[in-house]
């Protein structure tokens, strides 16, 4: 949303405001910042600051600087964690975001922002899916429909929701649709860069070709994930952990049909009838320090297994996070079916 549409000089009348806050589309609250002269911000507007004036006076030209609420809440524009957990307890719906001149930059609407994370993300969307053919022949995977929007789009969405606006997509088989589909981010209000692979780069080389990430810490994730995974609780685990990297997992169930023996040699000590062992296993969704990215070849086919297998061997910080909700790793027809059956009923 651009901001001139919800600003409102001070001298404006109650009507023109009227006129405003009627046009406002795709936020949760009807409100408008009041400024002044040097476009600094002096109060919010709401319709019913504008009900309460015309009770007490029925004046419709009125100047919006005298009816306003001077006393509003608003953060101002940083790079650190926001938690949003307060402004909710005080019923707030929309945030204003003032530079150091108090001239409005941006909004958060928090019924539709989880949180506002640190992060700058990159979606790994180069594959070419074979295990899905033919409905990848023409069609990049991460583009595949999954109800009424591609696979891809359901993440990118939940990203914003958690406030991240910069990401890069790494592309190469049908890289072109991908990039006609998203564009350059703006319908979405972010910003997106493509990064191309001439050759395969692996689930983490594509890193080493971005020249400069602005943000310390890096979400890397696969573009072919169904997931309702809570990136707050991962990035929050990441830094009170003080880890390297965070790592989000799922849990894998295997059941044994037998008796499994408990043994030395061929003597049979005890035995566990029909077992279950359950194990975390790698969810393809990761938060690394920016510093790590220099370990990565430049242009190389490389893993981020191989990063992890580094860190743990040089005593570095390695720290997995539960998913605890959904997640669907799209790679053969039956995990396509399956989030296709889900999707129905979520």
């Amino acid at each position: 949303m651009n901001v001139e549409d919800i600003t409102i000089h001070q001298d404006d009348t109650i009507v023109h405001a009227l006129s405003k806050l009627n046009n406002i589309r795709h936020i949760s609250r009807l409100i408008l910042f009041v400024v002044n002269n040097q476009n600094k911000v002096i109060g919010s507007l709401t319709d019913g600051d504008i009900r309460r004036s015309l009770i007490e006076d029925n004046n419709v030209h009125k100047s919006v600087g005298e009816v306003c609420n001077k006393d509003f809440v608003f953060e101002y524009i940083q790079d650190s964690f926001l938690n949003l957990d307060e402004y909710r307890k005080k019923d707030i719906k929309v945030l204003p975001l003032l530079d150091d001149a108090r001239n409005l930059k941006d909004i958060i609407d928090l019924e539709k922002t989880k949180a506002v994370l640190p992060l700058e993300c990159m979606i790994m969307a180069g594959g070419r899916g074979k295990r899905l053919s033919p409905l990848t022949d023409e069609i990049p995977k991460p583009l595949l429909p999954l109800g009424n929007k591609p696979i891809m789009e359901h993440n990118i969405d939940s990203l914003i929701s958690y406030g991240i606006k910069k990401m890069y997509i790494s592309v190469k088989y049908r890289g072109e649709k991908i990039q006609e589909y998203f564009g350059d981010g703006s319908s979405k209000g972010i910003q997106i860069e493509y990064v191309w692979e001439d050759e395969p780069l692996g689930t983490a080389g594509a890193l080493s070709l971005v020249e400069n990430f602005s943000r310390n810490n890096i979400l890397l994730m696969n573009g072919d994930l169904f997931t309702n995974i809570n990136f707050e609780d991962l990035y929050t685990s990441f830094v009170n952990s003080h880890a390297d990297m965070a790592v989000a997992s799922t849990e894998y169930k295997i059941d044994v049909p037998y008796a499994v023996f408990e043994a030395e040699g061929n003597q049979v000590k005890n035995f566990k009838e029909k077992p279950s062992y359950r194990y975390h296993s790698n969810a393809g969704i990761y938060i690394l320090k920016k510093s790590l990215i220099k370990k990565i070849p430049k242009n190389q086919f490389y893993d981020i297994t191989d990063l992890m297998k580094d860190l743990i061997e040089n005593k570095g910080k390695l720290f997995h996070n539960p998913i605890v909700g959904y997640w669907i790793d799209i790679g053969k027809p039956e995990d396509y079916k399956q989030a296709q059956e889900f999707i129905k009923h979520s």
